[in-house]
C-alpha cells in the first residue's frame, strides 16, 4: 500500500484535520508545514502531489498516539530504529484509537472479514513469537477501510 494512500485512509476514516494532524508531528518534534501536508494528501494523478516517506508515516503515528492518549509514561529509546511494517501501523493505530479486540472483530467484520480474536492477537505478537502473523497490504487496507465504518458518522462529504 502507498505510504499516502494510509496516511489520507487514516485522515478520513478518524476524520481528521489538517491542523490536527500537523500538531501530531509537532508533538515528535517534526515541522510539518501545511503545503507538504496538503500535496502528500492528494490523489496521485492531482497536480503538485508529492509522495510521503516512511518516515514521515511513522512520526505521524507515534504523533497521534500522543495526540489522543497523551504522553506515555516512560520514554522512548530514541536511538532504537524501528522499521515501519504493516504490523506496527496497525498497532499504533490500535493504541491511539484505544480499540479493543471485540472492536477490532467488528472493525473487520464490517468489511467482510472475518477473524477470530486469536487471529487479530497474531497480528500484535512480537516478530519471532510463534504465533505471529505477518500483516498483508490488503489486510492494512481491509483495516483502514473498516475504520472508515467503525467511525462513520453519518454525514456527507
Amino acid at each position: 500500500m502507498k505510504i499516502n494512500d494510509i496516511l489520507f485512509k487514516i485522515k478520513t476514516a478518524i476524520s481528521l484535520e489538517n491542523e490536527q494532524i500537523i500538531k501530531a508531528y509537532a508533538l515528535v518534534n517534526h515541522q510539518m508545514d501545511e503545503e507538504r501536508l496538503v500535496n502528500i494528501l492528494k490523489r496521485h494523478q492531482d497536480k503538485d502531489f508529492k509522495e510521503a516517506t516512511y518516515e514521515e508515516l511513522g512520526l505521524f503515528l507515534d504523533g497521534l498516539v500522543l495526540l489522543k492518549r497523551g504522553t506515555p509514561l516512560k520514554p522512548k529509546n530514541e536511538d532504537e530504529v524501528v522499521e515501519l511494517t504493516n504490523n506496527l501501523i496497525l498497532k499504533k493505530l490500535r493504541v491511539a484509537l484505544e480499540l479493543k479486540e471485540a472492536e477490532l472483530v467488528i472493525l473487520f467484520a464490517l468489511v467482510d472479514v472475518i477473524l477470530t480474536k486469536r487471529q487479530i492477537g497474531a497480528l500484535f505478537r512480537k516478530e519471532g513469537h510463534k504465533n505471529f502473523k505477518v500483516c498483508s497490504d490488503e489486510l492494512l487496507e481491509n483495516f483502514l477501510e473498516g475504520l472508515d465504518e467503525f467511525y462513520y458518522d453519518g454525514g456527507e462529504e
